[in-house]
């Protein structure tokens, strides 16, 4: 039994800054997340993607500013429960939970505080016959590490953002880029737009519109798709890799199932005071929750994280008084043992 003051579903942006604001007062934290490493979409989905809005940051790539929070949450030691996913919760006679994971995992917390993004997410499929047969045998849904792809021949589907931007960024990678889709028009940054056109200019991006993926060739991995262009009969393309990059669906999960109030697939919460649910002691911060003005936003979720472990500190301990201190005042004491203050004022004569 794993056993924590604030137990954090979801190590996205939000769940890890939650970790530093407990930590100012004294609560340590356990973090839950069914993907393997921490981050949340940041990590998985768009690490290469530049983030403009962070406070501070002009502009930090997702994965940079995965890297920096958890430097930052460094000195308070938090445990995490990678690769697993939260499934049941149990209240106590004493009003603490139990959360119990996928895989059998129990963790014992005072506060649950769910910080699940938009929840786990589900890659939209294109309707071929045969995909799931090819799933992890050179068909992947999501990009996580570029390098899989260095000086192989890859085939990506899809009119938005992200199949722009894989194909801008693939063609320093692989041998060979082909991008599909079956509109002539994108739906995408402009200047992810023009880069393709300039690519495909200079002859490093193979673009085949208005087309669709009907089929995979293949024996025991992806050796080619079947492509079908403006009502033309099927060709092939031979690749390695096939790549549909059609966006991903969110759901909650087994979260749903927890007895809170759901409104459009988000958690409601109270955002007069403390971001709790309809369960006193479970919270809901960042893009997972829900209230009148809600803006999905990691600054947003940063806030929320504040006010939730202010509210969690009196959860804990209901006796005890907190006197706020500034960190440039108070500076801040790692559970490691470390210290980060700033120089004290020297006194000294002047002659």
């Amino acid at each position: 039994m794993i056993t924590t003051d604030i137990l954090i579903i979801g190590a996205g942006p939000t769940g890890l800054f939650t970790v530093f604001e407990a930590g100012l007062l004294k609560l340590r934290c356990h973090l839950i997340d069914a993907l393997p490493q921490a981050g949340g979409q940041c990590s998985e989905i768009y690490p290469k993607k530049p983030i403009y809005d962070i406070p501070a940051y002009p502009e930090i790539l997702a994965g940079d500013l995965t890297d920096k929070l958890m430097e930052q949450i460094k000195q308070f030691e938090p445990g995490f429960t990678l690769g697993e996913r939260a499934d049941t919760i149990d209240k106590q006679e004493d009003g603490t939970f139990i959360v119990t994971t996928n895989k059998g995992t129990k963790h014992h917390a005072k506060v649950v505080a769910i910080a699940g993004g938009l929840g786990s997410f589900e890659p939209r499929k294109p309707p071929i016959s045969n995909i799931s047969e090819f799933e992890d045998k050179g068909v992947e849904y999501i990009i996580k590490d570029p390098e899989i792809y260095r000086n192989k021949m890859v085939v990506i589907a899809g009119g938005g953002d992200s199949a722009l931007d894989w194909s801008n960024f693939l063609t320093d990678v692989a041998s060979e880029v082909t991008l599909i889709h079956r509109r002539n028009e994108f739906r995408g940054a402009l200047d992810s737009v023009d880069k393709v056109q300039e690519l495909k200019d200079a002859g490093k991006i193979k673009l085949i519109t208005p087309a669709e993926v009907k089929g995979i060739v293949g024996k025991d991995k992806v050796e080619g798709v079947s492509v079908v262009q403006n009502g033309s009969d099927p060709f092939t393309i031979e690749t390695d890799h096939f790549i549909p990059l059609f966006g991903l669906s969110p759901k909650l999960g087994p979260i749903a199932n927890w007895g809170l109030e759901i409104e459009k697939n988000a958690i409601k919460v109270n955002n007069a005071l403390d971001y709790q649910t309809n369960v006193p002691g479970i919270y809901a911060i960042g893009d997972v929750n829900t209230y009148p003005g809600k803006l999905k936003l990691i600054l947003c979720g940063f806030h929320e994280a504040t006010l939730m472990c202010q509210s969690a500190y009196k959860r804990i301990f209901p006796d005890k008084k907190y006197v706020m201190k500034y960190t440039t005042v108070g500076g801040v004491e790692g559970f490691d043992g470390t210290k980060k203050e700033a120089p004290k004022a020297v006194i000294k004569k002047i002659e």
